[in-house]
């Protein structure tokens, strides 16, 4: 509610890290990296839905959940190239540095 604040997001998958396992996770980080904030809310509630997961699962190109005013050309020449070594750095920093074991969630803050 605050336009203060600010979120991130770090991938602590718990299986093994392959592109059909990934297209959330990248379809996340290619939104964050491509899409003005309003776009992204939209997009990033799409995507966490379990319909969506489903689909995806079952091949359905990350392109059909676009939401209005999404500059799509970019998102998905950035989700295309967006290699699997960023994946693998969230988790190694996840598990190294916060001490997280696979998959396990948490949120961290720090602010005022």
């Amino acid at each position: 509610t605050s336009s203060h604040a600010r979120v991130g997001i770090l991938n602590n998958p718990s299986s093994k890290i392959k592109e059909d396992n990934t297209a959330i996770a990248r379809g996340i980080l290619a939104a964050f990296l491509t899409q003005n904030n309003n776009n992204l809310k939209s997009f990033l509630s799409k995507l966490s839905k379990e319909e969506t997961a489903k689909s995806l699962a079952a091949g359905t190109k990350i392109v059909k959940f676009l939401v209005p005013g999404m500059d799509g050309d970019t998102f998905e020449k950035k989700y295309n190239t967006l290699g699997l070594d960023l994946i693998k750095t969230h988790q190694m920093f996840c598990q190294e540095v916060l001490k997280l074991l696979p998959g396990q969630m948490a949120v961290i803050s720090n602010g005022r």
